[in-house]
């Protein structure tokens, strides 16, 4: 793909992420969007949560995610847009997700003070959070049929009756991207068929 150049950076080191922006910086010299949007989870009762699971999470989570946007703030571009995916279990009770789901809320917390900090310079930060979306996540969380199934029975109870599809994360992403969201700041929204109405 012409225009187009893919580097390796990993979302939970914090030098990774001050040499990722120092590469994009010297290149081209400043970012005009950017999508905050590595993710990991676990699936662990609070009970067996070890030092090893809760750094993980935390550190692509929240940490990482943090001092790429103390880095990133700089060269990103006067009226440019920021946008962080968080998730719904960032305010709903869901067990076994104690480490990811205080991730996800410090990191939408994080949102509603940069789109102050930055607004001086007009630039929009806000937060996407889906609910349960149609990804290869759960075979990656190293989930049990039972854990799928329990899963699935939150799935049913969402008023909009299925998963939500990555084209339509992408489509609330391109929207906080674009002109169309230029006087939308500090904003939250859920791409979850309802289910924090549940």
């Amino acid at each position: 793909m012409a225009g187009v150049e893919a580097l390796v950076s990993d979302a939970g080191d914090a030098a990774a992420a001050k040499a990722l922006v120092e590469h994009v910086a010297r290149k081209y010299g400043r970012i005009d969007i950017l999508f905050v949007n590595a993710g990991i989870s676990r699936l662990t009762p609070i009970g067996f949560v070890d030092e090893t699971v809760f750094d993980q999470v935390l550190d692509v989570n929240f940490r990482g995610a943090y001092f790429l946007l103390m880095q990133a703030a700089p060269v990103i571009s006067e009226g440019g847009s920021i946008i962080l995916t968080s998730s719904t279990a960032a305010v709903q009770g869901i067990g076994g997700l104690s480490a990811y789901s205080a991730s996800k809320a410090a990191l939408r917390s994080l949102g509603a003070t940069l789109a102050v900090e930055l607004a001086p310079r007009r630039i929009r930060v806000n937060t996407i959070s889906p609910g349960f979306i149609d990804t290869p996540l759960g075979g990656k969380m190293g989930l049990s049929a039972e854990q799928m199934a329990g899963f699935g029975q939150l799935v049913a109870k969402t008023p909009l009756g299925r998963p939500g599809d990555p084209d339509e994360v992408a489509a609330a992403a391109l929207y906080f991207a674009s002109d169309e969201s230029r006087f939308t700041t500090g904003a939250e929204l859920r791409v979850d068929g309802g289910l924090t109405l549940v």
